[in-house]
């Protein structure tokens, strides 16, 4: 039997990281965490995050993980290094925005970038602009309330909205490589697409994810052969995550011989210690 794949992310964001993982490693088991209630991350403090992370990643290895992919900008960018700590015998694999591409293939010099307040002031995204971001001029947006929106699965309108005023100042500076630093807003690029400039280029780290962790699971000899199953969970209404799944990964949902749709144990979470940093 396969040992599964974990996944975990703030809510249905990481489904865009899933659909990937599914595309490249289609026999593999899957178990995917949606912690949809403390979504979203974006504005909790870091100490917050890394417990959230720390209870989910210990769930997905009870239940028999061989890897964990925290399918979370900003969960990787507050926990990543830390879980790494915490858990030295597991492999992780975490998001990074683009921003190194973004850069090398800019040809006015401006790239944008959309994320969220968390991974705007993590470490790790500051590290990346300065290393890769050099002679670039980096625009940013922490896009406050649209990963609210697209949980909800609110209308279009007010999606687009919202868009349209984080991105008309960045078209208007000349921005031509737009990076989805938040693994919600792949599920919104058809609007993107429609409010942007035909020459600005949508850059999407999911695929970029799949292929590392394919990687780290043929270094380590994991790399699995069956067929393709999922155990989805909610640590709020598994329900709404089943409706999501369906709307949001339809043609994933098709290929996958076994889904089931479970409540996470709400037990787990408990008051956040003040000894675990």
């Amino acid at each position: 039997m396969n040992k599964p794949i974990g996944v975990f992310d703030s809510g249905i964001g990481g489904l865009s990281v899933l659909q990937e993982l599914v595309k490249l490693l289609p026999e593999e088991n899957y178990l995917y965490v949606a912690d949809q209630l403390h979504v979203p991350y974006g504005q909790r403090s870091r100490e917050e995050i890394r417990y959230f992370s720390k209870v989910i990643t210990q769930f997905l290895l009870d239940q028999g993980a061989k890897i964990i992919v925290v399918a979370c900008n900003t969960a990787t960018g507050a926990a990543l290094n830390w879980l790494r700590d915490k858990f030295p015998e597991t492999q992780f694999v975490g998001m990074e925005p683009a921003v190194k591409p973004a850069a090398s293939k800019s040809r006015t010099g401006i790239i944008g970038v959309l994320a969220t307040e968390g991974t705007i002031k993590s470490d790790r995204y500051i590290s990346l602009k300065t290393r890769f971001g050099m002679g670039i001029e980096v625009l940013e947006d922490s896009c406050k309330g649209l990963v609210p929106l697209i949980e909800g699965g609110e209308n279009d309108e007010a999606i687009k909205a919202l868009l349209n005023t984080v991105l008309e100042p960045m078209i208007s500076k000349g921005v031509d490589n737009l990076v989805l630093g938040c693994t919600h807003y792949p599920f919104i690029e058809k609007h993107l697409i429609e409010l942007l400039p035909d020459d600005v280029d949508v850059i999407n780290p999911a695929p970029a994810v799949a292929r590392q962790t394919r990687n780290v699971l043929a270094n380590h000899h994991q790399l699995g052969k069956g067929a393709l199953s999922v155990r989805f969970f909610s640590t709020g209404n598994q329900a709404h995550l089943q409706n999501q799944v369906k709307i949001l990964i339809p043609d994933t949902l098709e290929q996958i011989q076994q889904a089931t749709f479970e409540n996470f144990p709400a037990d787990l979470f408990t008051d956040v210690p003040t000894d675990y940093l």
